[in-house]
C-alpha cells in the first residue's frame, strides 16, 4: 500500500477523506446541525455517501488503497484511542449483562440466519457471510470469516454491502428513537447496551453513541462502545468454531488435501481493552475523578473523533448504490429479516434481562 510506486496515490487518498472530514466537523457545527445533535461522523458518512453516488467514478482508481486504509487502519486506531475516554470501572458496569446479550445476540443471528438462508433458499455462503457481519462487527465481520469459508468475492461483496446499509440506518434510527421517547423503557445502561449489542459496525455504534450522548455525561457513549468491543472480541472464537465446523468441506484442487484456514483475530479489540487499562492506571495516578481530567486527555479526544470520523467518511464513499441493485432484492430482503432481529428482539432482550442482571 505503502510502496514507492504508489505511496503518493494513497496519500492522496487519505487527503481527499481527510479534507471530506474537515468539512464535516465545519458542517457539525452549524446551529441546525448541532440542534439535531448530529456529531461529525454522521455528517461525514452523509458526505462520503453523496460523493459516492455523485462524483465517485470520476476519482482515479489509484487513490482507492488510501480511502481503504482509512476504513481499516484508521477505524482501528480511532477504537483502540477510543479507550482514552473510558475506565475498568466503566467495563465492570456494563460486564456481565454486555457479556450475556452479546452471546445471545450472536448465536440467535448466526443460528438464525442459517435456518432463514435455509427457508430463502439462499447460497449458504451468502447466508452465513451475511449472519455473521449481522451478528458481530459488520464488515470487518464479513471479511474476518472470508479466509475461514473461502468463498466467491461477489458474496464477500453483497454480505459487506447489505450490513454496511442497515448499520448506516441503524446509526440515523436510534438517535432518533431516543430522541423521541422509543427507549424510554431502558435506562442509560440499557440503551448503551442496547446500541452495543444490536448495531453493525463499530463505528455504527461509535456514531450512535455519540449522537445521543456527545459529552458521555449520561453514560451512554462509552458503555455501548464498551459492550460493542465485547462483541468484537467474539469473532475469534466464532471463527475458531467455524474453522472446526467447515473443516472438511475445503479442499486443495491438486490431491485432495485439506487446506487449515486462517484465523483473523482483532487485535485492536484488545489494543482498546489495554488503552482502557492504561488510561485507569493514569486516572489513578493523577487522582483525578475523571478521565477528561488526565492532561492531554481532550487532545487525544479530539484526535479520535477526527480519526473516526475519516473512517466514517471513506465508509460512506463506498456506499453506492449500483451495488446493491447488482446483487438483486433476496440478499437484501434476507439482511433487512436479520436487521428486524436485532432491532425488535434486542429491545425486549435487553428491556427484561438488564435488570435482572445488574
Amino acid at each position: 500500500m505503502f510502496s514507492c510506486e504508489n505511496r503518493g496515490n494513497t496519500f492522496h487518498g487519505i487527503l481527499l477523506i481527510a479534507l471530506f472530514s474537515c468539512s464535516a466537523f465545519y458542517i457539525a457545527e452549524v446551529p441546525l446541525v448541532k440542534s439535531l445533535s448530529f456529531s461529525p461522523l454522521i455528517v461525514g458518512i452523509v458526505l462520503g455517501m453523496i460523493y459516492a453516488n455523485s462524483l465517485r467514478n470520476h476519482l482515479p482508481e489509484t487513490w482507492v488503497p488510501g480511502i481503504k486504509f482509512c476504513t481499516k487502519q484508521i477505524l482501528r486506531a480511532g477504537i483502540v484511542l477510543y479507550g482514552f475516554r473510558l475506565t475498568l470501572t466503566q467495563v465492570a458496569d456494563v460486564g456481565i449483562p454486555a457479556i450475556l446479550i452479546d452471546t445471545i445476540i450472536i448465536a440467535g443471528t448466526i443460528f438464525g440466519g442459517i435456518w432463514l438462508g435455509k427457508w430463502f433458499r439462499l447460497d449458504k455462503d451468502t447466508a452465513l457471510m451475511t449472519s455473521i457481519g449481522s451478528a458481530i462487527c459488520g464488515a470487518a465481520a464479513v471479511l474476518g470469516a472470508e479466509p475461514v469459508l473461502k468463498c466467491e468475492s461477489y458474496k464477500t461483496a453483497i454480505a459487506v454491502s447489505t450490513v454496511v446499509i442497515f448499520g448506516t440506518i441503524s446509526m440515523f434510527l436510534y438517535p432518533v428513537m431516543y430522541r423521541t421517547g422509543l427507549l424510554d423503557g431502558l435506562d442509560s445502561i440499557g440503551v448503551a447496551i442496547y446500541t452495543g449489542s444490536t448495531l453493525h459496525e463499530v463505528a455504527h455504534v461509535a456514531g450512535a453513541g455519540n449522537a445521543m450522548d456527545p459529552t458521555d455525561t449520561l453514560g451512554i457513549a462509552g458503555p455501548a462502545t464498551i459492550t460493542k468491543m465485547i462483541r468484537v472480541m467474539m469473532l475469534a472464537p466464532v471463527l475458531v468454531i467455524m474453522s472446526f465446523v467447515l473443516a472438511g468441506r475445503k479442499t486443495v484442487n491438486s490431491g485432495g488435501k485439506r487446506i487449515k484456514s486462517k484465523i483473523t483475530i482483532p487485535w485492536f479489540a484488545f489494543g482498546f481493552v489495554g488503552i482502557i487499562c492504561l488510561n485507569s492506571l493514569l486516572q489513578y495516578l493523577f487522582g483525578v475523578e475523571t478521565v477528561k481530567e488526565i492532561p492531554l486527555n481532550g487532545t487525544i479526544e479530539y484526535v479520535d473523533t477526527f480519526m473516526l470520523t475519516m473512517a466514517m467518511t471513506a465508509l460512506g464513499t463506498e456506499t453506492s448504490f449500483d451495488k446493491f441493485k447488482q446483487a438483486g432484492a433476496k440478499p437484501f430482503v434476507f439482511a433487512f429479516l436479520l436487521y428486524v432481529w436485532l432491532l425488535v428482539g434486542g429491545y425486549f432482550l435487553t428491556k427484561y434481562l438488564v435488570p435482572v442482571l445488574m
